[in-house]
């Protein structure tokens, strides 16, 4: 995820509401009354008492039994006592691919076919697939590079080697993992070990599939597709696979000087020093010569992690977007429920309905389950009500008419679809889980861009017009996943109570906190928010006493928030799974050292961060970190 705010794309120019208008006579109590009056409009719109109070809603003891880890600026990793915390899996480790396993070389000076078996850079989303009580499959995202880290001499020259590693520290790695003498390790090599990269062949499955707006020349028929970047936050399936998000994309294609009205609703624009150059050694990046490559990623990609010869699929049914994530619910009678977030400044939330139900017998019972349903975009109401609006072609605006021929295009314009369909524009929502209930959240990190006379609804009684802090909304659908119809409110507005803007207090009954990120529920019902505020932003204005990113646990019954986890410098927190028992739990520190122009100074590697090796003539590395309480008990009790 781009870190700079100034570079994010923005690229919304419907006059669809915000969540923000939603809210609109809550702001002006809040300015009237205070913070007191505003969680009483804010938080009740279900007349439920509000779950970032104080007040208990359900009753019963907390979900919560560690001690809160203070904020830190540390280059460390810290955990509540009792807790032990781990490195494994750091970039640059070999995956394990039997008979290739090249070592991490300290100087960058791995080659691009090293790198290709080797573990990629900024950990993402992950998983945990059980193979035993003490060993399973980890499968995880790579979501981008920083090229200042990733060759000796960063980009002071480019070459069509580097454009090479760079795409094989991208997408995904499978690896094994077994806890052996009391410790989790890798399993060296594995017959399951699996890199997939930007170039990796994948398959395009779903309406799209061999669509006009899909062909290339090295692809005529649109059905084959090089690669998957930009990996962020993952899904997992009731049958087995797993599913990675193609997020930023748009950022690694060279656009025209004045784009189409198409490319520029996707944010596509002429290639400058700060990005990523692919494009000088890789044709099919220049959107200029290729100008239908754009329209060949921003998919979810289904992987099947237990057949390492398996071709990855890009499900195109359920649209294309700039993917954050993939959560997947089951409907009472059977059916999947995906719901995605698109982390982009006035983007949407949507969710998929498959039209078939899930078939017992794995990925191969279920291979075209994810082809077949119904894509929706959300609306939130301003009376805590909400509707999810189908993007089928031919209901509504969706018409020839309007620049939709059929239903391959409607999920190759998901964007422009939901613009005509008066969705909700949000501030970046990002990971969605599921709770315990039914409930479903999303996280909105933030949106400090909301001003200008581009944006409707920005005026002076909008007390989160510049929204540092982010939130966390939540609904629930009555009548099941697969309903029409939802209700909705926060479930937290973050922030510190510290701070002399009132906007930037937040209402947080716990732990203070910005920009979320990251979510999960364990098994007991846990949420575990997880952080990513900005290193350019961190430890100033409102962020000022926050310290480093950090993860958080949540009780829904309560509303508490308790603080965690905190990680080295300069990094996210992101991703997070666990065994079955729930006494070991998996999280991946992502790019530790980030400096604030997101590309470090390769003359100086560890200047923010030495993580986590703390080693002379080292660098910092992304890495799984393992995470245990010393008696063996369950994580968060």
């Amino acid at each position: 995820m781009a870190k700079d705010f100034s570079k994010m794309e923005d690229s919304n120019r419907s006059s669809n509401p915000s969540i923000h208008d939603l809210s609109d006579p809550a702001r002006r109590v809040l300015l009237r009354g205070g913070l007191g009056t505003l969680l009483g409009g804010l938080f009740a719109p279900l007349g439920v008492a509000g779950l970032a109070g104080c007040a208990t809603v359900g009753g019963g003891s907390s979900l919560l039994g560690f001690g809160s880890v203070p904020v830190s600026t540390a280059d460390a990793v810290s955990v509540p006592e009792g807790y032990v915390a781990e490195v494994i899996a750091a970039w640059g480790e070999p995956v394990g691919l039997s008979g290739d396993m090249p070592a991490f070389k300290w100087d960058a000076s791995n080659t691009a076919a090293e790198q290709a078996a080797q573990l990629g850079m900024h950990h993402d989303g992950i998983h945990f697939y059980a193979q035993g009580p003490d060993s399973g499959l980890l499968v995880m995202n790579h979501e981008y590079v920083d090229d200042g880290l990733l060759h000796p001499d960063g980009m002071k020259t480019w070459t069509a080697e580097k454009v090479r590693k760079s795409q094989a520290a991208h997408g995904v790695s499978v690896i094994e993992v077994e806890r052996k003498d009391g410790r989790w390790q890798q399993v060296l090599p594995s017959p399951w070990a699996r890199r997939i990269t930007a170039t990796t062949p994948m398959t395009v499955q779903g309406p799209a599939a061999g669509h006009a707006l899909l062909r290339t020349a090295a692809d005529p028929k649109g059905t084959q597709v090089l690669g998957t970047f930009n990996n962020c936050a993952s899904g997992i399936t009731p049958w087995g696979t797993y599913l990675t998000c193609e997020e930023n994309f748009i950022n690694y294609f060279n656009g025209p000087e004045k784009p189409s009205a198409h490319e520029k609703r996707w944010g596509l624009k002429k290639v400058d020093a700060t990005m990523y150059r692919w494009h000088e050694f890789d044709e099919r990046f220049d959107a200029v010569r290729h100008p239908n490559e754009i329209n060949r990623h921003g998919w979810v990609v289904e992987i099947d992690p237990f057949n390492p010869s398996s071709t990855p699929v890009k499900r195109t049914a359920m649209g294309r977007a700039a993917h954050e994530g993939a959560t997947v619910a089951v409907t009472a009678d059977g059916r999947a429920v995906v719901y995605m977030g698109e982390d982009s400044r006035f983007e949407y939330i949507y969710k998929f309905v498959s039209r078939d139900r899930i078939q017992p017998g794995g990925a191969r019972a279920n291979a075209t389950l994810l082809d077949h349903g119904t894509l929706y975009v959300a609306r939130f109401n301003a009376d805590g009500s909400g509707d999810w609006l189908a993007l089928v072609h031919g209901q509504g605006p969706l018409t020839a008419a309007n620049g939709f021929a059929d239903q391959g295009e409607v999920v190759v314009k998901t964007r422009q679809a939901s613009d005509l369909l008066g969705a909700t524009k949000m501030d970046r929502p990002e990971w969605i889980t599921v709770d315990r209930n039914g409930w479903v959240y999303c996280t909105l990190t933030n949106n400090s861009n909301r001003g200008g006379d581009q944006q409707p609804g920005v005026d002076a009684a909008n007390p989160r017009r510049n929204n540092t802090m982010g939130h966390i909304i939540r609904w629930k659908e009555a009548g099941g996943f697969e309903q029409a119809a939802f209700q909705w409110k926060h479930f937290v507005l973050a922030g510190d109570p510290a701070n002399e803007r009132a906007e930037a207090k937040g209402a947080v009954h716990g732990d203070a906190f910005a920009c979320p990120d990251g979510l999960w529920t364990d098994a007991r019902g846990v949420v575990w928010i997880q952080t990513d505020m900005s290193t350019s932003a961190m430890g100033k204005g409102d962020l000022a006493r926050l310290g480093n990113n950090m993860m958080l646990a949540a009780d829904p019954s309560t509303g508490e928030v308790r603080r965690f986890l905190v990680g080295p410098a300069g990094c996210e927190i992101t991703g997070a799974t666990a065994t079955p028992d729930g006494r070991t739990m998996f999280v991946d520190i992502q790019h530790p050292g980030e400096s604030p122009s997101e590309r470090s100074d390769p003359a100086a590697p560890t200047k923010i961060s030495n993580w986590p090796h703390h080693r002379a003539g080292g660098r910092p590395r992304s890495a799984t970190v393992v995470i245990r309480r010393r008696d063996g008990g369950v994580i968060g009790t």
